[in-house]
């Protein structure tokens, strides 16, 4: 199963200058549950956004730069084809951006895992609209905002139909 994770505003808005737009602790930990022990495939930017690779993940970075010096680990791929065809054919393969790397996934994608922040911003980076005819909302989970989150935000998951 190809899975898009990600947290993206009511505008759709991911980042602005290769950042994110918020810190949300518990949407930090469910992306950590949803893809520990999985492959997780996104574009060179936002592997570079990464401090380090993430522990306990197999990192498949999507890049047209040749001779990318891919760090210890990693799997580099030219193209979202590439990257899928390197990915176990038994395992769920998380998506996890950045825009333009979604954008070329939603055609092949059978599962949707979005942090919907409720607040609208400036960005330079957008997820791609889901559009409900050929999606299903399958699961919605509410947290407002309080000390640790300053957007009130829902945890969703759709399924193309």
């Amino acid at each position: 199963m190809i899975v898009l994770i990600a947290a993206a505003a009511e505008n759709n808005a991911l980042g602005k200058d290769n950042d994110l737009l918020w810190h949300l602790p518990d949407d930090f930990k469910r992306f950590k549950q949803i893809t520990t022990g999985h492959y997780i495939v996104m574009g060179r930017k936002t592997f570079e956004s990464f401090p380090k690779p993430l522990p306990n993940r197999t990192h498949v970075i999507i890049t047209r730069q040749e001779n990318y010096k891919v760090p210890e680990g990693c799997i580099l791929a030219g193209s979202l084809e590439e990257a899928v065809s390197v990915c176990p054919t038994n395992e769920d393969i998380f998506i996890i951006g950045g825009g333009e790397i979604y954008s070329q996934s939603m055609k092949i994608a059978d599962k949707i895992e979005l942090t919907r922040v409720f607040t609208t911003l400036e960005a330079d980076t957008f997820f791609p609209e889901i559009n409900s005819g050929e999606w299903k909302l399958t699961f919605e989970e509410f947290h407002p905002k309080d000390e640790k989150h300053a957007f009130d935000f829902s945890f969703q998951t759709y399924i193309r139909k």
